[in-house]
């Protein structure tokens, strides 16, 4: 890596910005389909709640395996266009292909009662939007080895500058127009998708291609230098990282919750609370407040009381919150109220969550560079 930091070649604030680009497609359309495809399924088109749920779970086993195998290949091989730009031209156009299939199946199916058709259209195109998301990974790479040491927190920052702008994006047109076209559904599963549902859906898939082939044709090809990819001392060195295998296994393990928050909270506001246009438009607003706000209340209480504290106050107070839920129970002539109390609440929960991920991976990554004097 040091011999590669001699011949990098001197980027500016144009090729920062480029490059984070393409986290507002992916923020977007991953956003959607993790908020969004669980519920259109089920209460739009009328697939059972088994067959939504296992095609959606074989979507996300397809994650670790598609990551892993597209991170290892893009290594393994430097072409003429480098190891990891081959990887985005083939895998781009699948990610925004597969997300336009998933969220239109009205144009190429022939009937939407057809449990069967719909349910392997739903599973084969969630598994090739999982598999295909995994351009990220020689994506994320490939930063390391264009930018230098100094560059990387700015262009850090520009990822993350479009990572928010991606999910208020993905939230409004979540929470606003899918929930419009499920109650369109609702009258008649076949009902064609009205144009502010389909015309940003064709937006955010093309979007997500183009930004990707645009920093994949305007960047530079990173110079050679051997990576000695060996997975059994790869496995070795990871088995010896204690701090990195518990905060795998952390993220791992509360993965799972925070995956179903975000899967069921749209059909928790759908079919329990059975808002209307009018109260989604309030409650869309208030998510996006409340995580911008919780993102800024987080990294203060970060620097005042440090990472792992503030990291169980953000898992206890989703125990604590959580259960509010129940207030659908009780019989109200409008639930407003407990939606705005219960955004509130998970948008300062996810705030506070969006934030550890990048952070924790960073220090154990620094840390492991003090002790081995390799990053």
């Amino acid at each position: 890596m040091e011999n590669l930091e001699k011949v990098k070649q001197e980027t500016g604030t144009g090729d920062q910005i480029l490059f984070g680009m393409p986290r507002l497609g992916t923020s977007i359309v991953l956003g959607i389909e993790s908020w969004a495809i669980a519920t259109l399924y089920s209460s739009g088109f009328g697939l059972g709640e088994f067959l939504t749920w296992f095609a959606i779970a074989m979507g996300y086993l397809t994650i670790a395996a598609s990551q892993f195998l597209l991170g290892w290949l893009s290594d393994t091989k430097y072409t003429k266009l480098g190891r990891r730009k081959p990887y985005i031209y083939i895998f781009a156009p699948f990610l925004g292909l597969s997300f336009i299939f998933l969220l239109t199946p009205t144009y190429f199916l022939p009937d939407l009662n057809d449990t069967s058709s719909l349910f392997f259209w739903l599973l084969i195109w969630d598994i090739v939007f999982r598999a295909s998301y995994a351009v990220t990974t020689p994506y994320q790479a490939w930063m390391a080895e264009i930018f230098r040491v100094d560059e990387r927190p700015k262009v850090s920052q520009v990822q993350n500058t479009f990572n928010y702008i991606g999910n208020g994006i993905m939230s409004i047109f979540t929470i606003l127009i899918v929930t419009t076209y499920i109650d369109l559904l609702k009258g008649d599963v076949n009902s064609t998708p009205p144009l502010i549902y389909i015309l940003p859906v064709l937006i955010f898939g093309i979007i997500t291609v183009v930004i990707f082939y645009l920093i994949a044709i305007f960047l530079p090809t990173e110079p050679y230098y051997e990576i000695r990819s060996n997975m059994v001392e790869n496995l070795k060195t990871i088995l010896k990282n204690k701090n990195f295998l518990l905060i795998v296994l952390m993220i791992g393990i509360s993965g799972l919750g925070w995956t179903m928050i975000t899967t069921t909270m749209l059909k928790y506001t759908e079919d329990a609370l059975n808002l209307g246009f009018n109260e989604y438009l309030i409650v869309a607003i208030s998510l996006l407040l409340c995580i911008f706000l919780a993102l800024y209340i987080w990294r203060v209480r970060i620097n005042k009381k440090g990472k792992k504290t503030t990291l169980l106050n953000v898992f206890l107070l989703a125990v604590i919150f959580l259960p509010i839920t129940f207030l659908a129970l009780i019989p109200m002539e409008n639930y407003l109220i407990i939606a705005i109390i219960f955004i509130v609440g998970i948008g300062i929960i996810l705030g506070g969550w969006f934030l550890f991920p990048y952070i924790v991976y960073a220090d154990v990554a620094e840390d492991d560079q003090k002790k081995t004097g390799e990053l």
